[in-house]
């Protein structure tokens, strides 16, 4: 069954249409890079497919579930399972890293369970080994506001992985970071199929157990950092799949196609 589905999908806010005729399928174990311009549709389609936009026309499913047919708990379940990584981490800085990691929780637990870690930080071996997962041993105790932005991007996926999500959606998760910090920080989201994410067992005994993400979307200004980090490329432009390939078989024709002639200015 695929992760998701999109069919003759169409996204029209007042007079612009944001997104036309949008066919996709995205597998298990696929890490997929949305490219093109401002305005190309890639934020939408993420919105899309994390069940924040709804279509004007078409289907769209996720998990096997038609999100416009779910209602109430069963739309909160399956938002549940996916976790989203922007450019604008939106990390409290006075809170130490511990809880700004444990915010991907917040969905899951009642509100007292909240408010009683932020006292006494809950499942502390699942902060630690999300935080493990990108690099960041030894990190939960220090004040968000002293990191570095590569450090905070960091703390924003770990936040993301402890959600123990079946997908992640990244908008843009590295526009405002330098070369090596964006190599870096692509590095440990697409890694997160790999990383062992922490649970908990039928008695209530917290443990880590290797849990994977089962697909990764992103969109992204640079095509030389998709091409690095991603198995297959969609190409956007003004809200319709131009191109949809493997990494390895996109060529600057393609770039082209969607960047006009300088592919390097998204």
């Amino acid at each position: 069954m695929p992760i998701v589905q999109l069919n003759s999908v169409d996204v029209s806010f007042a007079t612009h249409h944001a997104l036309r005729s949008i066919d996709l399928t995205v597998g298990t174990g696929e890490r997929v890079a949305l490219l093109g311009r401002s305005g190309a549709g890639k934020s939408t389609l993420l919105r899309l497919i994390s069940g924040l936009v709804r279509p004007s026309a078409g289907t769209v499913e996720v998990f096997g579930n038609n999100l416009a047919l779910l209602r109430n708990a069963a739309l909160r379940e399956t938002r549940a399972q996916i976790a989203t990584v922007s450019q604008n981490v939106d990390l409290p800085g006075s809170l130490r890293v511990v809880h700004n990691v444990n915010a991907g929780r917040l969905g899951q637990w009642s509100t007292w369970k909240a408010l009683a870690s932020l006292i006494r930080p809950i499942d502390l071996d699942r902060v630690t080994a999300a935080l493990a997962a990108v690099e960041l041993d030894g990190y939960q105790w220090r004040r968000t506001d002293e990191l570095s932005g590569g450090e905070q991007q960091r703390v924003a996926i770990a936040r993301a992985l402890i959600q123990q999500p079946r997908l992640m959606l990244a908008d843009e998760p590295v526009s405002s970071l330098d070369p090596a910090l964006a190599q870096l920080s692509l590095r440990q989201l697409t890694n997160a199929m790999l990383a062992p994410m922490p649970t908990v067992n039928n008695s209530g005994a917290s443990g880590v157990e290797a849990r994977r993400v089962e697909g990764i979307m992103a969109s992204l200004h640079s095509p030389a950092l998709a091409l690095e980090f991603f198995d297959r490329i969609i190409g956007l432009r003004l809200g319709t799949i131009v191109f949809d390939r493997k990494s390895v078989d996109v060529h600057d024709a393609d770039l082209q196609a969607i960047y006009g002639s300088d592919s390097s200015i998204p």
